[in-house]
């Protein structure tokens, strides 16, 4: 059945909005867990406008083995005060994936994924290092990305296809283009031997049509839907919730 991994980045915005240190991404590890999530995501950025760095190690400690830890970033960001790059994140952190994103640093969210015929050259030796850290490495790409075979040729483990036009289109009711694009190049993944992960926009309006179109996706990253609905719904609710759509797209 398909992983939930839950992006806790909007727990850290409320936070930071106030200053001090609550609501603190680490305490919502226990209830994701609880409620049966297989893993949790954070994606830190330089400017710290969300997780920082410190919740990163915060999480890592907490998380320890119990559920997936996914840590999502752009490797070419280059280190600042108060941000030590991914690289390094990825050393200190050790997590279980380590999916690499192309955002800029002026980006409100990741909106693009990696040109792969471009990128390949420059991600290898990235590639290289996460997986010599023990991590898994995902490549965040766009439905109908061409150069698959070049995530496969640089030892990338999975892709991550972005779901933001998917998401779009769906709320628009005309879902069916992006779903056919997205799962060819599902399609096209698997049989590269890469594996599917997903993600961005993903919301319990969208996502069991999602899944059902693309049913080779083991792995979807959830946050800013997730955690607007646990505002009313309650955090173990709507984790549980997700893991029933998720049930019920497997199975149907």
């Amino acid at each position: 059945m398909t992983l939930l991994s839950v992006n806790l980045n909007k727990i850290a915005v409320l936070r930071n909005s106030r200053g001090g240190h609550a609501p603190a991404p680490v305490a919502a590890v226990d209830t994701v867990i609880a409620a049966g999530a297989g893993g949790i995501t954070v994606h830190p950025r330089p400017d710290r406008r969300h997780v920082t760095p410190e919740d990163v190690l915060a999480l890592a400690a907490a998380i320890a083995g119990r559920v997936e830890y996914n840590l999502e970033g752009n490797p070419f960001a280059p280190p600042r005060e108060g941000y030590p790059g991914f690289l390094a994140l990825c050393a200190a952190a050790r997590p279980t994936q380590a999916t690499l994103v192309p955002d800029s640093d002026g980006q409100i969210t990741s909106d693009h994924g990696f040109d792969l015929r471009r990128d390949a050259a420059r991600l290898r030796p990235v590639v290289a290092e996460l997986k010599a850290l023990g991590c898994r490495v995902s490549l965040f790409v766009d439905a109908g990305v061409e150069g698959l075979e070049e995530a496969a040729a640089i030892g990338a483990d999975r892709i991550e296809i972005y779901t933001g036009p998917y998401a779009e289109a769906h709320a628009a009711g005309v879902p069916e283009r992006e779903l056919a694009r997205c799962a060819r190049t599902a399609e096209q993944a698997r049989a590269l031997g890469l594996g599917v992960n997903a993600g961005h926009d993903l919301s319990q309006a969208n996502l069991g049509d999602f899944l059902r179109a693309v049913p080779q996706v083991g792995e979807v990253s959830i946050g800013h839907a997730l955690i607007g609905e646990a505002l009313y719904a309650g955090l173990d609710a709507t984790v549980r919730a997700y893991l029933a759509i998720i049930a019920a797209a497997s199975h149907g």
